[in-house]
Protein backbone atom coordinates (compact mmCIF):
# COMPACT_ATOMS: atom_id res chain seq x y z
CA UNK A 1 0.00 0.00 0.00
CA UNK A 2 1.38 3.40 -0.97
CA UNK A 3 1.19 6.43 1.31
CA UNK A 4 -1.21 9.17 0.24
CA UNK A 5 0.41 11.98 -1.66
CA UNK A 6 0.86 15.19 0.25
CA UNK A 7 -1.57 17.82 -0.84
CA UNK A 8 -0.19 20.93 -2.49
CA UNK A 9 -0.51 24.20 -0.61
CA UNK A 10 -3.74 25.98 -1.31
CA UNK A 11 -3.53 29.06 -3.47
CA UNK A 12 -3.87 32.18 -1.45
CA UNK A 13 -3.02 30.48 1.85
CA UNK A 14 -1.16 32.64 4.33
CA UNK A 15 1.47 30.01 5.11
CA UNK A 16 4.18 29.70 2.51
CA UNK A 17 6.86 27.08 2.29
CA UNK A 18 10.39 28.17 3.11
CA UNK A 19 13.47 26.54 1.73
CA UNK A 20 15.31 24.69 4.50
CA UNK A 21 18.38 26.55 5.71
CA UNK A 22 17.18 29.99 4.62
CA UNK A 23 16.55 32.78 7.12
CA UNK A 24 13.02 34.10 7.64
CA UNK A 25 12.17 37.20 5.66
CA UNK A 26 11.77 39.30 8.81
CA UNK A 27 15.22 38.29 10.06
CA UNK A 28 16.79 39.28 6.73
CA UNK A 29 15.05 42.66 6.81
CA UNK A 30 16.17 43.26 10.41
CA UNK A 31 19.74 42.37 9.46
CA UNK A 32 19.66 44.85 6.59
CA UNK A 33 18.37 47.60 8.87
CA UNK A 34 21.07 46.88 11.47
CA UNK A 35 23.86 46.82 8.89
CA UNK A 36 22.68 50.02 7.21
CA UNK A 37 22.20 51.72 10.57
CA UNK A 38 25.68 50.87 11.82
CA UNK A 39 27.27 51.99 8.55
CA UNK A 40 25.40 55.30 8.51
CA UNK A 41 26.09 55.94 12.19
CA UNK A 42 29.82 55.41 11.73
CA UNK A 43 29.91 57.55 8.58
CA UNK A 44 27.98 60.46 10.07
CA UNK A 45 29.97 60.35 13.31
CA UNK A 46 33.18 60.78 11.32
CA UNK A 47 31.70 63.49 9.10
CA UNK A 48 30.53 65.45 12.15
CA UNK A 49 34.16 65.76 13.26
CA UNK A 50 35.17 67.34 9.96
CA UNK A 51 32.24 69.76 9.58
CA UNK A 52 31.56 72.84 11.64
CA UNK A 53 32.32 76.45 12.31
CA UNK A 54 35.92 77.32 11.70
CA UNK A 55 37.74 76.38 8.53
CA UNK A 56 39.83 73.44 9.76
CA UNK A 57 41.66 71.39 7.10
CA UNK A 58 40.72 67.73 7.04
CA UNK A 59 44.36 66.74 7.49
CA UNK A 60 44.54 68.68 10.76
CA UNK A 61 41.38 67.02 12.09
CA UNK A 62 42.82 63.62 11.20
CA UNK A 63 46.10 64.48 12.95
CA UNK A 64 44.34 65.60 16.14
CA UNK A 65 42.13 62.52 16.32
CA UNK A 66 45.03 60.16 15.55
CA UNK A 67 47.13 61.65 18.36
CA UNK A 68 44.21 61.55 20.74
CA UNK A 69 43.21 57.96 19.98
CA UNK A 70 46.69 56.44 19.75
CA UNK A 71 48.62 58.37 22.39
CA UNK A 72 45.89 60.01 24.47
CA UNK A 73 47.44 63.42 23.92
CA UNK A 74 45.27 66.53 23.70
CA UNK A 75 46.85 69.17 21.44
CA UNK A 76 46.75 72.64 22.96
CA UNK A 77 46.59 74.53 19.68
CA UNK A 78 43.35 76.08 18.41
CA UNK A 79 42.64 73.20 16.05
CA UNK A 80 43.02 70.61 18.78
CA UNK A 81 40.76 72.52 21.15
CA UNK A 82 38.04 72.97 18.54
CA UNK A 83 38.05 69.32 17.55
CA UNK A 84 38.33 67.75 21.01
CA UNK A 85 36.38 70.27 23.07
CA UNK A 86 33.67 71.24 20.60
CA UNK A 87 33.14 68.79 17.77
CA UNK A 88 33.90 65.50 19.56
CA UNK A 89 31.59 66.19 22.58
CA UNK A 90 28.93 67.45 20.18
CA UNK A 91 29.07 64.21 18.22
CA UNK A 92 28.91 62.07 21.36
CA UNK A 93 25.98 64.06 22.77
CA UNK A 94 24.11 63.73 19.47
CA UNK A 95 24.49 59.95 19.63
CA UNK A 96 23.43 59.76 23.29
CA UNK A 97 20.49 62.15 22.90
CA UNK A 98 19.33 60.48 19.70
CA UNK A 99 19.39 57.04 21.33
CA UNK A 100 17.45 58.34 24.32
CA UNK A 101 14.75 59.98 22.21
CA UNK A 102 14.41 56.94 19.96
CA UNK A 103 13.88 54.61 22.91
CA UNK A 104 11.57 57.06 24.70
CA UNK A 105 9.43 57.44 21.59
CA UNK A 106 9.18 53.67 21.16
CA UNK A 107 8.04 53.19 24.77
CA UNK A 108 5.62 56.13 24.51
CA UNK A 109 3.95 54.75 21.39
CA UNK A 110 3.62 51.35 23.06
CA UNK A 111 2.09 52.74 26.25
CA UNK A 112 -0.51 54.77 24.37
CA UNK A 113 -0.96 52.25 21.53
CA UNK A 114 -0.64 55.24 19.21
CA UNK A 115 1.99 55.03 16.43
CA UNK A 116 2.10 58.83 16.19
CA UNK A 117 2.72 59.52 19.88
CA UNK A 118 5.73 61.60 20.87
CA UNK A 119 7.65 61.64 24.19
CA UNK A 120 6.75 65.33 24.53
CA UNK A 121 3.09 64.43 24.99
CA UNK A 122 3.71 63.75 28.68
CA UNK A 123 4.85 67.32 29.29
CA UNK A 124 8.41 66.32 30.18
CA UNK A 125 10.04 68.68 27.66
CA UNK A 126 7.74 71.55 28.62
CA UNK A 127 8.52 71.00 32.29
CA UNK A 128 12.26 71.03 31.58
CA UNK A 129 11.94 74.26 29.59
CA UNK A 130 9.87 75.89 32.34
CA UNK A 131 12.51 75.01 34.94
CA UNK A 132 15.23 76.56 32.77
CA UNK A 133 13.16 79.74 32.34
CA UNK A 134 12.46 79.98 36.08
CA UNK A 135 16.09 79.55 37.07
CA UNK A 136 17.20 82.05 34.43
CA UNK A 137 14.61 84.63 35.47
CA UNK A 138 14.73 84.45 39.25
CA UNK A 139 18.07 82.88 40.12
CA UNK A 140 20.12 84.40 37.33
CA UNK A 141 21.38 81.12 35.92
CA UNK A 142 22.98 81.56 32.50
CA UNK A 143 23.66 78.94 29.86
CA UNK A 144 25.90 76.09 30.86
CA UNK A 145 25.80 73.05 33.09
CA UNK A 146 23.41 74.75 35.54
CA UNK A 147 20.81 74.68 32.75
CA UNK A 148 21.29 70.93 32.48
CA UNK A 149 20.51 70.35 36.15
CA UNK A 150 17.56 72.76 36.10
CA UNK A 151 16.07 71.05 33.04
CA UNK A 152 16.53 67.59 34.55
CA UNK A 153 14.84 68.66 37.79
CA UNK A 154 11.96 70.23 35.86
CA UNK A 155 11.46 67.06 33.82
CA UNK A 156 11.34 64.86 36.91
CA UNK A 157 8.91 67.11 38.80
CA UNK A 158 6.61 67.50 35.80
CA UNK A 159 6.46 63.74 35.22
CA UNK A 160 5.49 63.11 38.84
CA UNK A 161 2.71 65.70 38.63
CA UNK A 162 1.43 64.30 35.33
CA UNK A 163 1.45 60.78 36.73
CA UNK A 164 -0.49 61.83 39.83
CA UNK A 165 -3.07 63.68 37.73
CA UNK A 166 -3.36 60.88 35.20
CA UNK A 167 -3.70 58.01 37.69
CA UNK A 168 -6.20 59.42 40.17
CA UNK A 169 -9.92 60.01 39.99
CA UNK A 170 -12.10 59.06 37.03
CA UNK A 171 -10.51 56.66 34.49
CA UNK A 172 -7.50 56.26 36.78
CA UNK A 173 -4.57 54.56 35.03
CA UNK A 174 -6.09 54.91 31.55
CA UNK A 175 -3.50 55.69 28.87
CA UNK A 176 -5.73 58.32 27.27
CA UNK A 177 -6.14 60.17 30.57
CA UNK A 178 -2.39 60.05 31.15
CA UNK A 179 -1.73 61.62 27.75
CA UNK A 180 -4.42 64.26 28.25
CA UNK A 181 -2.91 65.13 31.63
CA UNK A 182 0.50 65.51 29.97
CA UNK A 183 -0.86 67.68 27.16
CA UNK A 184 -2.78 69.91 29.58
CA UNK A 185 0.16 70.26 31.95
CA UNK A 186 2.52 71.00 29.05
CA UNK A 187 0.20 73.71 27.73
CA UNK A 188 0.01 75.38 31.15
CA UNK A 189 3.76 75.47 31.79
CA UNK A 190 4.46 76.44 28.17
CA UNK A 191 2.12 79.40 28.57
CA UNK A 192 3.76 80.37 31.85
CA UNK A 193 7.17 80.16 30.21
CA UNK A 194 6.00 82.43 27.39
CA UNK A 195 4.69 85.00 29.86
CA UNK A 196 8.04 85.14 31.64
CA UNK A 197 10.20 85.26 28.51
CA UNK A 198 8.03 87.91 26.82
CA UNK A 199 8.02 90.12 29.90
CA UNK A 200 11.75 89.66 30.57
CA UNK A 201 13.70 90.03 27.30
CA UNK A 202 17.03 89.25 28.95
CA UNK A 203 15.71 85.84 29.98
CA UNK A 204 14.51 85.21 26.44
CA UNK A 205 17.97 86.04 25.11
CA UNK A 206 19.56 83.53 27.52
CA UNK A 207 17.26 80.61 26.69
CA UNK A 208 16.41 81.39 23.04
CA UNK A 209 18.93 79.10 21.37
CA UNK A 210 18.59 76.29 23.90
CA UNK A 211 14.78 76.33 23.64
CA UNK A 212 15.02 75.69 19.88
CA UNK A 213 17.02 72.52 20.48
CA UNK A 214 20.72 72.96 19.86
CA UNK A 215 23.94 71.00 20.27
CA UNK A 216 26.13 74.06 19.80
CA UNK A 217 28.52 74.76 22.64
CA UNK A 218 27.81 71.51 24.46
CA UNK A 219 30.72 70.02 26.38
CA UNK A 220 31.79 66.70 27.83
CA UNK A 221 30.67 67.97 31.25
CA UNK A 222 27.10 68.28 29.94
CA UNK A 223 27.19 64.67 28.76
CA UNK A 224 28.62 63.48 32.06
CA UNK A 225 25.86 65.28 33.95
CA UNK A 226 23.02 63.51 32.15
CA UNK A 227 24.71 60.17 31.41
CA UNK A 228 23.58 58.47 34.66
CA UNK A 229 19.94 59.36 33.93
CA UNK A 230 20.30 58.15 30.33
CA UNK A 231 21.80 54.83 31.41
CA UNK A 232 19.16 54.14 34.06
CA UNK A 233 16.37 55.03 31.63
CA UNK A 234 17.89 52.83 28.93
CA UNK A 235 18.23 49.86 31.30
CA UNK A 236 14.57 50.20 32.31
CA UNK A 237 13.50 50.41 28.66
CA UNK A 238 15.45 47.37 27.49
CA UNK A 239 13.82 45.27 30.23
CA UNK A 240 10.31 46.12 28.99
CA UNK A 241 9.86 44.53 25.52
CA UNK A 242 7.74 41.58 26.64
CA UNK A 243 5.49 43.76 28.79
CA UNK A 244 5.11 46.28 25.94
CA UNK A 245 4.26 43.50 23.49
CA UNK A 246 1.57 42.25 25.86
CA UNK A 247 0.21 45.75 26.36
CA UNK A 248 -0.13 46.13 22.60
CA UNK A 249 -2.72 43.33 22.63
CA UNK A 250 -5.00 45.30 24.95
CA UNK A 251 -5.26 45.53 28.73
CA UNK A 252 -7.55 42.49 29.10
CA UNK A 253 -5.31 40.25 27.01
CA UNK A 254 -2.22 41.56 28.79
CA UNK A 255 -3.75 40.63 32.17
CA UNK A 256 -4.64 37.19 30.83
CA UNK A 257 -1.00 36.74 29.79
CA UNK A 258 0.16 37.57 33.31
CA UNK A 259 1.18 41.18 32.66
CA UNK A 260 0.10 44.14 34.78
CA UNK A 261 -0.81 47.10 32.53
CA UNK A 262 -0.85 49.69 35.34
CA UNK A 263 2.62 48.66 36.50
CA UNK A 264 3.87 48.60 32.91
CA UNK A 265 2.67 52.17 32.38
CA UNK A 266 4.26 53.36 35.61
CA UNK A 267 7.62 51.79 34.76
CA UNK A 268 7.35 53.02 31.17
CA UNK A 269 6.65 56.55 32.36
CA UNK A 270 9.78 56.38 34.52
CA UNK A 271 11.85 55.32 31.50
CA UNK A 272 10.35 58.05 29.30
CA UNK A 273 10.96 60.67 31.98
CA UNK A 274 14.61 59.77 32.49
CA UNK A 275 15.38 59.44 28.77
CA UNK A 276 13.45 62.49 27.55
CA UNK A 277 14.40 64.63 30.53
CA UNK A 278 18.09 63.90 30.13
CA UNK A 279 17.95 64.42 26.37
CA UNK A 280 16.12 67.73 26.77
CA UNK A 281 18.52 68.83 29.49
CA UNK A 282 21.51 68.16 27.26
CA UNK A 283 20.25 69.53 23.94
CA UNK A 284 16.95 71.33 24.48
CA UNK A 285 13.60 70.23 23.00
CA UNK A 286 14.08 68.25 19.77
CA UNK A 287 10.89 67.48 17.88
CA UNK A 288 10.06 64.53 15.62
CA UNK A 289 13.09 62.38 16.50
CA UNK A 290 11.14 60.26 18.98
CA UNK A 291 8.11 60.16 16.69
CA UNK A 292 9.19 59.26 13.17
CA UNK A 293 12.01 56.83 14.02
CA UNK A 294 9.87 54.24 15.90
CA UNK A 295 7.06 54.74 13.38
CA UNK A 296 9.34 54.10 10.40
CA UNK A 297 11.01 51.11 12.06
CA UNK A 298 7.66 49.55 12.85
CA UNK A 299 6.85 49.65 9.14
CA UNK A 300 10.16 47.92 8.36
CA UNK A 301 10.53 45.22 11.01
CA UNK A 302 7.08 44.91 12.60
CA UNK A 303 5.72 45.67 16.08
CA UNK A 304 7.93 43.37 18.18
CA UNK A 305 9.59 45.60 20.79
CA UNK A 306 12.44 43.13 21.19
CA UNK A 307 13.54 44.44 17.78
CA UNK A 308 12.13 47.97 17.92
CA UNK A 309 13.92 49.20 21.05
CA UNK A 310 17.50 48.34 20.02
CA UNK A 311 16.87 49.46 16.44
CA UNK A 312 15.45 52.79 17.65
CA UNK A 313 18.55 53.21 19.79
CA UNK A 314 20.59 52.80 16.61
CA UNK A 315 18.49 54.69 14.04
CA UNK A 316 17.57 57.82 16.02
CA UNK A 317 21.21 58.96 16.41
CA UNK A 318 21.59 58.63 12.63
CA UNK A 319 18.72 61.10 12.14
CA UNK A 320 20.02 63.50 14.78
CA UNK A 321 23.59 63.45 13.49
CA UNK A 322 22.37 64.12 9.95
CA UNK A 323 20.23 67.02 11.18
CA UNK A 324 23.12 68.46 13.21
CA UNK A 325 25.49 68.30 10.24
CA UNK A 326 22.93 70.06 8.05
CA UNK A 327 22.44 72.69 10.75
CA UNK A 328 26.12 73.58 10.47
CA UNK A 329 26.36 73.77 6.67
CA UNK A 330 23.01 75.05 5.38
CA UNK A 331 23.65 78.68 6.29
CA UNK A 332 26.72 80.59 7.36
CA UNK A 333 25.24 81.33 10.79
CA UNK A 334 24.47 77.97 12.34
CA UNK A 335 20.84 76.87 12.66
CA UNK A 336 19.47 75.24 15.83
CA UNK A 337 19.43 71.48 15.40
CA UNK A 338 15.79 71.36 16.52
CA UNK A 339 14.81 73.53 13.58
CA UNK A 340 16.41 71.09 11.15
CA UNK A 341 14.82 68.02 12.80
CA UNK A 342 11.43 69.71 12.37
CA UNK A 343 12.14 70.56 8.73
CA UNK A 344 13.23 66.96 8.07
CA UNK A 345 10.69 65.26 10.32
CA UNK A 346 7.49 66.89 9.12
CA UNK A 347 7.86 65.96 5.41
CA UNK A 348 9.12 62.47 6.29
CA UNK A 349 6.14 61.91 8.58
CA UNK A 350 3.74 63.08 5.87
CA UNK A 351 5.41 60.72 3.40
CA UNK A 352 5.22 57.81 5.85
CA UNK A 353 1.51 58.17 6.52
CA UNK A 354 0.47 59.29 3.02
CA UNK A 355 -1.91 56.76 1.58
CA UNK A 356 -1.87 54.69 4.77
CA UNK A 357 -4.48 54.24 7.45
CA UNK A 358 -2.80 55.04 10.75
CA UNK A 359 -4.11 52.57 13.31
CA UNK A 360 -3.44 52.00 16.94
CA UNK A 361 -0.78 49.50 17.84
Amino acid sequence: MTAPAASAPRAGSRGTARTPGTAPRGAVRTGVVVTAGLALLALLAVVSLYVGSGDIPAADVTRVMREFLTHGTRPTDTTGMLVLERRLPRMLIAIAVGSALGMAGTVMQALTRNPLADPGLLGVSSGAYFAVVITSAFIGVSVGQAHVWAAMAGALVSSVLVYVIGTTGFMAGNAVKLVLAGVAFGAVVQGASSVITLSMPDVFDRVRFWSSGSLQGRSTADLQAVLPFLLVGAVIAVLMPRALNALGLGDDTAVALGSRPAATRMVGLAAITLLTGAATAAAGPLSFVGLIVPHALRMLVGPDHRKLLPLACLAAPVLLLAADILARVVVASELPTGTVTALIGAPVLIWLIRGRTVKGL
